[in-house]
């Protein structure tokens, strides 16, 4: 796309920021949706428009066109984590949530793992216009998957009764009167901008990479275009299966040392981004391609760790019946403000010809991570009945 329709970087970090914008946007109106009306509809809806607009990427000429198909991009996309976390709450009891959450999440570090190998064979072979269109046509074969065979606890057949009830005593008490959390009302607690700065932090982070680790890879470590794609995937691989193994650690901590829910998650969440920031400091200094992508990796690894955490954390500051709503709350200010790393990086790159300003600059980002989540977030948003008083 950069050599046919001469398109600076500063561009492409422009079309992550209008995405990333979008998408956080929609994350208020998204959340209070699904639990409105349900995880099966909405995750139709979403996954039917993501792919329609990254189908539409094929068709693109010029930049008007293109962040035009990335805002249909963050709208679609907006649902996703929300209502991956409602799911969760329907299916695992509040203990198994954080390695349910972290085996999810999971699956876009798998997918930007598998992407970068099999995006660039598709791009050599046939060109980047028809890698778009394969990519949109496959999406809304899942979203047609999904609507066929996803069911509720409620509604599967292939539970046991005693699977069942274990989900059940799992859930938030269904005797107790219903909790009333009215929306506005979230932005005046400190759990939820704690919640919002904390996943910021990563985000920032995640949105850098996700945009520029293949020019990285090209610019400054020399990686060829058609060795980048298997390059760019290794660290994401190790970031999929941080997320899956740092949700067991929650749930080690929990059963075998006692922790309750929100610390054990905690333990992680601060720790990960204390490592992280150290991490992302020494990134540019390492010239050697191999200790590159070890680094790399770790920092992913991490990364991972604090998005599935965050995502298994908002059940435990929110009842089950509004867990969607606050993840979309606490999305909307990781992505608000981590759009603007995108841009910012391809600008300090277009002045300066380095990368190695974003990375010091990200690794105090995400020092500050550790500690928003541990000043901010200590215990659960609690309704009072009757007044619905916070």
């Amino acid at each position: 796309m950069i050599e046919e329709l001469g398109i600076t970087r500063t561009d492409i970090g422009l079309m992550g920021t209008v995405f990333s914008w979008t998408y956080a946007i929609c994350q208020l109106p998204a959340g209070y949706i699904i639990d409105k009306i349900g995880a099966k509809r909405m995750y139709f809806f979403a996954v039917g428009v993501w792919s329609i607009a990254t189908a539409l990427m094929s068709v693109g000429h010029n930049m008007g066109q293109f962040l035009s198909f990335r805002f249909l991009l963050g709208v679609g996309e907006s649902p996703n984590s929300p209502n991956s976390s409602k799911i969760t709450t329907e299916w695992f009891p509040r203990e198994e949530r954080g390695q349910a959450s972290g085996i999810w999440d999971s699956g876009s570090k798998w997918g930007s793992a598998v992407a970068p190998p099999l995006l660039t064979v598709l791009s050599l072979a046939l060109g980047w216009r028809a890698m778009f269109l394969i990519i949109g046509v496959l999406g809304l074969c899942l979203a047609v998957g999904f609507w066929a065979f996803y069911r509720s606890p409620e509604e599967s057949k292939r539970l046991s009764d005693e699977e069942y009830r274990h989900i059940l005593a799992g859930r938030d008490d269904v005797t107790k009167p219903k909790q009333h959390l009215p929306w506005a009302r979230f932005f005046t607690y400190r759990q939820t901008w704690g919640m919002m700065l904390g996943f910021f932090t990563s985000i920032w982070i995640w949105n850098i990479f996700i945009t520029f680790l293949p020019l990285f890879l090209q610019d400054t470590l020399g990686v060829s275009v058609a060795s980048t794609g298997w390059v760019a995937a290794v660290p994401y691989f190790v970031a999929a299966i941080s997320g899956i193994y740092s949700g067991r650690i929650t749930l080690k901590l929990a059963r075998d040392r006692g922790m309750t829910s929100i610390r054990s998650k905690k333990s992680v969440l601060i720790t990960a981004c204390i490592g992280l920031g150290v991490l992302l400091v020494v990134v540019p200094f390492a010239h050697n391609l191999v200790v590159a992508v070890v680094i790399l990796c770790l920092a992913l690894g991490l990364v991972a760790a604090i998005q599935s955490q965050s995502w298994a954390l908002t059940s435990d500051i929110v009842p089950d019946t509004h867990v969607a709503q606050f993840g979309g709350i606490m999305n909307f200010g990781g992505y608000f403000g981590g759009a603007l790393a995108p841009v910012v990086t391809g600008l300090i790159y277009d002045r300066t010809g380095s990368y190695t300003p974003t990375f010091i600059v990200a690794g105090g980002i995400a020092a500050l991570g550790a500690l928003f989540y541990a000043v901010l977030v200590r215990k659960p948003i609690v309704a009072e009945t009757g007044n619905q008083a916070l």
